[in-house]
């Protein structure tokens, strides 16, 4: 058994689980999307806030639960979740973070110990990456994973419930299917809601504001064939577009599409 510094333990084969190399990579500077890591692993979008507008952010992931899901929070100043990973690190263990400053990204560091304060507060929410094992099982073809790129993620005109100075629109990821597979898509997803649940809109990317479906705000674009649809889900990168419409002073997330990896499991999170 090894003993952590902060007193705390963990058994030896917790050392060799998938997830927690991961974040062993990711702490030691490895920068590359989590889409496909540690298979049957939860990951989860990061947003770090000052404690003065913690309870507002927390009011704003109840008010919207489809897009901000939380499955975490940290302590005031503790960079540590321990239901999340024992011997996480919330300033070193995302492959990549954005610092905002005014609404704008400023800084897209590997870690955050130069940033981080004794007032802030690190919310988790869940990540559509983790409805994807389950897809696939199903035999589902995802098509960011198979070529290797980030997932397609859209800004909306679909508004979000405001809470304090958080409002703005909901952001989307998008995985093209077949009619038969979105529905399946549809029933498989709806066993998931901490991680985003059923899909908020399928087909017709214009009727919720997206103009181009080939051209994202975040992440990467992936081909629609001609027999095929967009099926959308809720995003937790919907924090961002919410931080850069309210133009807070200081905040700081995970890059799209490079996420927290946790220690628990899918299945935990499974309704059904």
């Amino acid at each position: 058994m090894t003993i952590l510094a902060a007193g705390q333990q963990f058994h030896e084969g917790q050392d060799a689980l998938p997830s927690r190399q991961a974040r062993l990579a990711y702490r030691a500077g490895l920068a590359a999307s989590t889409a496909g890591v540690a298979n049957g692993f939860v990951q989860g979008n990061l947003a770090i806030l000052p404690e003065k507008l913690a309870a507002s952010f927390h009011r704003f992931c109840q008010l919207n639960p489809k897009p901000c899901p939380v499955i975490g929070m940290s302590d005031v100043g503790d960079p540590r979740i321990p239901s999340l990973g024992i011997d996480l690190d919330i300033r070193t263990d995302v492959p990549r973070y954005r610092v905002w400053r005014d609404g704008e990204v400023v800084e897209e560091p590997a870690d955050i110990m130069a940033h981080w304060r004794d007032d802030l507060v690190a919310f988790v929410l869940g990540c559509s990456f983790s409805f994807e094992e389950a897809l696939m099982a199903d035999d589902l073809p995802i098509r960011h994973i198979e070529r290797k790129v980030r997932v397609p993620m859209y800004r909306t005109n679909i508004a979000c419930s405001p809470s304090g100075p958080f409002a703005g629109p909901m952001v989307v990821s998008m995985r093209p299917f077949k009619p038969a597979q979105a529905i399946r898509a549809v029933q498989i997803t709806s066993r998931f809601p901490s991680v985003h649940g059923a899909p908020v809109h399928l087909g017709h990317p214009h009727s919720i504001g997206i103009a181009d479906i080939a051209k994202p705000d975040y992440g990467d674009a992936v081909p629609v064939e001609e027999d095929e649809i967009p099926v959308f889900w809720a995003c937790g990168v919907t924090p961002q577009a919410v931080i850069a419409a309210a133009n807070l002073p200081f905040a700081i997330t995970h890059a799209p599409g490079l996420m927290l990896v946790t220690d628990l499991r899918n299945t935990q999170l499974a309704v059904l």
